[in-house]
């Protein structure tokens, strides 16, 4: 009836907490059940612990990659294991928390195929990261032509058919939540307070989060290329502006500047600047379209543990 998906990368600390509370709200569900944990090439002792707990439940099952692919990667090679009407996946920290699974049972028996937890409150220090999540969110929805609900994460319960048009998607640059959008079908929301982390500390690096982002709004959007477009007009009317003021000031004899210098290296400087933001911005669709081109596997499992 249920599969659930867990990416794992250094999760010593928590592995142990999560499998317990995993059993005490999945037993009394009364359904058939199976765990995929998904071991995004952890260095630490996860993979001699999710090995025992599969050879000890044979409702437990494991996926090594043979190196780190990312939680993307991971998300994606649990989904194409899955074998049951419907699949739940949520992180591993606890902060996605295990009892929200029985609610969004409850709803996908009324007949949704998406049901996702949203975010009325995140816990954590640092206000920094907040902002910037709520911030973004809220952009990526401007920029994009997909509904993306806004302050939810991967932790979502999803039908089988939507599970299987997810697996037949090829793409390499992987952004489940706003792929999840994109399909459609009935979804919902489930309103939670997202907690601290159980233990341990967090494996997503700025870098990681930004290139996160940063897949998010090019995998869904044509803005940045558009972007392009709006700057060269930008350009166009601040450069006849500034010849105007440039032309008023020889005429009145107010301009302190040596003849032409002003207005060369500002009309440099400025159109510069333009050309290596639209450049760069090419550059990332042609990197992600080189990817695509290439047809290298998203992750390598290098071994399995009760699949």
């Amino acid at each position: 009836m249920l599969s659930v998906v867990i990416p794992i990368f250094n999760e010593e600390d928590v592995v142990e907490s999560l499998h317990s509370r995993l059993l005490q709200v999945l037993i009394p569900i009364g359904e058939s059940f199976e765990v995929i944990f998904v071991n995004d090439g952890s260095s630490d002792r996860s993979e001699a612990m999710l090995d025992a707990i599969c050879n000890s439940d044979p409702r437990f099952k494991a996926l090594h990659f043979s190196r780190n692919f990312g939680h993307q990667a991971a998300v994606t090679a649990g989904l194409r294991a899955v074998k049951c009407q419907c699949a739940v996946v949520m992180d591993a920290d606890l902060q996605d928390p295990p009892e929200m699974i029985v609610q969004m049972m409850e709803r996908w028996r009324e007949g949704f195929q998406v049901v996702y937890a949203q975010k009325q409150r995140r816990e954590g220090p640092n206000v920094f990261l907040r902002a910037a999540y709520y911030l973004y969110y809220r952009a990526l929805r401007k920029l994009t032509d997909v509904e993306v609900p806004p302050d939810t994460g991967d932790f979502c319960l999803m039908d089988r058919k939507v599970v299987d048009l997810l697996n037949a998607m090829p793409e390499r640059n992987r952004y489940v939540r706003g792929l999840r959008a994109w399909l459609g079908f009935r979804q919902t929301a489930i309103m939670f307070e997202r907690p601290a982390r159980a233990a341990g500390q967090t494996k997503y690096s700025l870098r990681r989060l930004i290139g996160l982002a940063a897949d998010g709004v090019l995998s869904l959007s044509k803005a940045p290329l558009r972007l392009a477009i709006y700057m060269g007009f930008f350009v166009s009317v601040a450069s006849f502006l500034l010849g105007v003021i440039f032309a008023i000031q020889q005429i009145t004899g107010t301009s302190r500047a040596a003849r032409g210098w002003a207005s060369t290296i500002v009309v440099v400087l400025f159109l510069g600047g333009v050309q290596l933001i639209c450049i760069g911005l090419i550059g990332e669709f042609i990197g992600r379209i080189y990817d695509e081109v290439k047809q290298r596997p998203l992750y390598v499992v290098a071994r399995s543990t009760g699949l």
